[in-house]
């Protein structure tokens, strides 16, 4: 073999090595930022109407609340906890697998009551236009939780949360509280959204901001 040839092998070897470098570094970055900073999650349900609509693909900043290790969601570096209307992504505490997105209504310590469909903080109605209501009937508590609910005090280290279409949400008012260590992070906007029902894109809530 002569020498330019094997000159050629060499670089040949040598741009290949280069290329699976990259890919590898591409690849290490990719998932730091998905595990620590920003992770990408499509809306399922309805039950976040009108503020998330299914269809909606919305990114979630998980370095907001604190750096986590993944897999036994212990916390690195805290940052700041969950607060009253954050929404929040989290898994779901019947089934981890899944994830869950509502909106922070209580926080450790607040006494959170729900009569005739109006929430009460510590004793203070929430007037927020998030929370509504498509359903007149109102349900007694002693049939079922969604319309009359409590008082309990939120425990240490948990979250109550509610979706905003109040009467269509599977959330805290059935299932109990979110434990701070399960909350992956914060939907802060919207970056796509299919509308599968009229087959198209809602071009206006791209790029909005989740409040």
């Amino acid at each position: 073999m002569n020498r330019s040839r094997k000159q050629s092998l060499t670089k040949g070897k040598s741009r290949f090595r280069e290329n699976i470098e990259a890919i590898v570094l591409a690849i290490v970055i990719a998932l730091f930022i998905r595990t620590f900073v920003v992770q990408a999650f499509k809306i399922p349900s309805g039950s976040m109407k009108q503020t998330l609509l299914v269809g909606d693909h919305i990114l979630v900043n998980k370095f907001i609340y604190g750096v986590k290790l993944p897999f036994i969601s212990t916390t690195l570096i805290p940052v700041k906890k969950p607060k009253r209307g954050d929404i929040i992504v989290f898994r779901f505490p019947e089934d981890p697998k899944k994830d869950f997105i509502k909106r922070v209504v209580g926080v450790e310590g607040d006494v959170v009551e729900i009569k005739d469909k109006q929430v009460f903080i510590n004793g203070k109605p929430e007037n927020h236009p998030y929370g509504v209501h498509t359903d007149s009937q109102v349900i007694p508590g002693l049939i079922q939780p969604r319309d009359n609910f409590g008082p309990v005090t939120v425990p240490p280290n948990s979250l109550f949360v509610l979706g905003d279409n109040r009467d269509h949400s599977y959330d805290s008012r059935f299932w109990g509280f979110v434990d701070l260590k399960d909350v992956k992070g914060k939907a802060f906007i919207i970056y796509w959204s299919w509308d599968r029902e009229n087959f198209g894109v809602r071009w206006k809530r791209i790029g909005k901001l989740i409040h």
